[in-house]
């Protein structure tokens, strides 16, 4: 990988929206106009009746070429980062005791993403006896991707007050959360690369430390994931229970 290559050039990190108010409110509107521009990039878009044959003959041509030169594009830079199944299991799970339990991921968690991070960097050192700088710079590029966006795009809505209460000390987000909202950044990952610039190789090379990476949290699986969420409840009675001691 070329020193040039850096993580902000081809993962284009500027397509994320600052964590503010306003930006909060924007997100919904945004996500809304994705989906129509997906929709009618694919032709599920529904469309007029044309007033003749040959205007609608006219159109689907210039539609079709559209297509093509869109689907091309993303074709060219799409990641597919296939999920294991036992982690497929775990974002169902995850899923699950947010928005239907109405649990909560207990915070600050251990291990958390810097660790998990480092741990790997450990691991591919004493496999390889060394780590790429390849590696590194995708460990790098994870860890401040995660960061940003975690607030704008990893967290379900009851999750955002506990966000606001852990981020009061001024600390990243990576040394707060865990495995957890880490896995939820992979499943993002293809989507947003899709718009990024970068090289056959490089992506080739980035595509196979992702799978490298969720291998090795597959098989930490019952290290790093918590297998118990808690009540906001239990996690304020613990918060107040620790400021008395």
């Amino acid at each position: 990988m070329r020193e040039a290559d850096s993580w902000d050039e081809w993962v284009g990190v500027h397509r994320l929206m600052k964590d503010t108010e306003a930006n909060r409110h924007r997100q919904p509107v945004f996500t809304k106009k994705r989906d129509e521009d997906k929709n009618l990039k694919s032709g599920h878009a529904l469309q007029m009746k044309p007033r003749s044959s040959n205007v609608g003959r006219g159109r689907k041509r210039k539609n079709d070429s559209l297509n093509k030169e869109t689907n091309g594009l993303q074709m060219e830079n799409f990641v597919n980062i296939q999920i294991p199944p036992p982690l497929k299991k775990q974002l169902v799970d995850d899923c699950e005791f947010i928005t239907h339990l109405g649990k909560l991921v207990k915070l600050p968690r251990t291990p958390n993403v810097d660790d998990i991070l480092e741990k790997y960097c450990d691991y591919m050192s004493k496999k390889d006896g060394l780590v790429a700088d390849s590696t590194g710079e995708i460990v790098k590029g994870l860890r401040c991707y995660f960061d940003k966006a975690l607030p704008t795009m990893l967290l379900y809505k009851s999750e955002r007050e506990q966000y606001e209460d852990s981020m009061a000390a001024d600390v990243s987000p990576s040394s707060v959360y865990g495995a957890e909202h880490l896995l939820r950044l992979f499943v993002k990952l293809p989507e947003l690369l899709v718009h990024a610039k970068i090289e056959e190789e490089t992506l080739t090379l980035l595509q196979h430390k992702l799978v490298d990476l969720l291998k090795f949290l597959q098989k930490h699986q019952s290290t790093f994931f918590l297998s118990r969420y808690h009540s906001a409840e239990d996690i304020e009675t613990s918060a107040n229970k620790q400021e008395d001691d």
